[in-house]
């Protein structure tokens, strides 16, 4: 981008200037604990520019640098992630569930210098071969040594707003990971917007961040109650009976989940639901995956009215759409109006925008999108039209400008709030020799929402069990990408171009 005239009162927008005035506001105030590790607001800040000091003073990365970090939710998951967005370091941000194969794939196309692994992590990959990572941090003594030897940041490096702040990654139809790149200004942006939309993060507020943070609404929704100068407990992982202890112990005012976390919460006993009442609750945000309408009526019955809300959006758009309590009960299957700054419209397969309950694709414009798809150009033109933004999603709108998602995004599973790509694990599958054709797709499962379902056509006189196919899966993909279910045909449904036709086999 060429240089700017810029006014001089002109300042660019970054999350760790976020959190360094909130630091000034109050140096000593509790800002994160995880588990029994705390950080004050001017620990926290104080460890995050020696990150920025130690990449830049010891590694000699800044702007136009990739790295990848590979990690459980902790503390210093958050401290590396703006630490190095300071330095001008765009992360990875890869789920430590992959397969070894699939964090390294990640890591080479990002071109990531160094990654940044928990202790996990690093066992799963110290035999695996990269190309450009040049420097492998394990999180614990040799982090802690690493920035304890860098110098005191004097200053901290020039970075715009529009540079690369994150690349998490997603998967396309054709099963090769993307990367998002997502720019400082867009992320910093959703922060006002969803402390307007949400109320949830002021100073006094104290947030639960459950969700792992390699997640974008994960690490979104765990980064804004520092940059406000609230708190945030980080919780290792989803467990129903712990949440519902911790939001009362520790008086937690706003939580993120999923729909798979609720179905988790109201399957516990109802002595444990009674016990656990949290009274300071105000805020709870779902996204990721619809909610189911029974389930809407059992957070509401059970955390009360006046507190759900539900968001869509993608990594690539950000936060389309907000769902506000006065309108969970009265709109059904229903993803609200736009978010703050947000410009949607729905248009058929000839660009002219759909009328009221037409269903079409879905666009945005606001100042949350992506820059693109990292050295894909050809994805990155699909996914804009003109400043608009489509990750091809159907919708419709009704009279009073709610939007209704009719299916989200062509094939993609959602299970558990994990966006799951079919094409994926059918390139995993057909290179069993005993398949000859599959397809993959989602089922409906009453916990997880989604679960992953196999359709295989066997070679001619092949031997094949549904425990064969499973059994292929194992080690070439993550855990919760394996079909739980293999249903064997004599030939895939396909139309007259020969693309299966996947919607008759989830109705089947």
């Amino acid at each position: 981008m060429p240089a700017l005239d810029l006014p001089r009162s002109f300042q660019h927008l970054s999350f760790a200037d976020g959190v360094r005035a909130a630091t000034k506001r109050d140096p000593n105030k509790i800002a994160l604990k995880h588990r029994k590790n705390t950080r004050t607001y001017a620990q926290f800040m104080e460890r995050i520019d020696r990150v920025t000091s130690a990449i830049v003073g010891d590694l000699g990365y800044g702007p136009g640098d990739h790295g990848a970090i590979v990690s459980n939710n902790s503390i210093e998951y958050l401290e590396i992630v703006i630490g190095a967005s300071q330095a001008g370091l765009a992360l990875a941000t890869v789920n430590p569930r992959l397969a070894a194969a699939e964090i390294v794939t990640i890591c080479d196309d990002a071109e990531a210098k160094v990654v940044f692994v928990d202790a996990a992590s690093a066992e799963a990959i110290k035999d695996s071969p990269f190309e450009t990572v040049k420097r492998i941090m394990v999180i614990g003594p040799e982090f802690e040594d690493w920035i304890a030897q860098a110098a005191p940041l004097a200053k901290p490096p020039a970075v715009n707003e529009w540079d690369v702040f994150t690349i998490p990654y997603t998967s396309g139809t054709t099963g090769i990971p993307k990367g998002v790149l997502v720019p400082h200004r867009s992320r910093v942006l959703s922060l006002f917007a969803m402390a307007t939309e949400y109320g949830c993060y002021s100073p006094e507020d104290r947030f639960l961040a459950l969700a792992p943070l390699c997640h974008g609404a994960g690490m979104i929704f765990g980064l804004a109650p520092v940059f406000f100068g609230g708190f945030v407990e980080i919780l290792d992982r989803f467990d129903p009976e712990v949440l519902l202890k911790t939001l009362k112990a520790e008086n937690i005012t706003g939580f993120f989940a999923v729909p798979t976390h609720f179905h988790g919460i109201f399957s516990l006993e109802n002595s444990i639901l009674e016990a656990n009442r949290a009274p300071t609750l105000h805020t709870i945000i779902s996204n990721a995956a619809p909610l189911a309408q029974a389930s809407k009526e059992q957070i509401i019955d059970y955390f009360g009215s006046g507190m759900l809300h539900e968001s869509y959006g993608s990594t690539e758009a950000g936060i389309v759409s907000n769902l506000r309590p006065p309108d969970q009960l009265r709109k059904q299957r229903c993803v609200g109006q736009p978010f703050p700054m947000t410009l949607v419209k729905i248009v058929d397969d000839k660009g002219n925008e759909c009328a009221p309950g037409e269903v079409g694709e879905l666009f945005s414009k606001s100042p949350y999108l992506f820059n693109g798809y990292w050295k894909r150009p050809e994805a990155t033109e699909a996914a804009f039209r003109g400043d608009w933004v489509t990750v091809e999603d159907l919708s419709k709108r009704d009279e009073e400008g709610h939007i209704y998602i009719v299916d989200r995004k062509k094939d993609m599973i959602i299970s558990g709030g994990i966006n799951i790509y079919p094409r994926e694990i059918e390139e995993v599958l057909f290179k069993h020799p005993a398949i000859a054709d599959v397809a993959v797709t989602g089922v409906p499962d009453e916990k997880w929402g989604e679960q992953v379902k196999a359709f295989v056509v066997r070679q001619p006189g092949g031997e094949l069990s549904e425990r064969d196919v499973i059994d292929f899966c194992k080690d070439k993909i993550a855990d919760f990408k394996i079909p739980k279910a293999v249903d064997f045909l004599d030939a895939l449904p396909r139309n007259v171009g020969g693309k299966v036709l996947k919607r008759e086999l989830r109705d089947d």
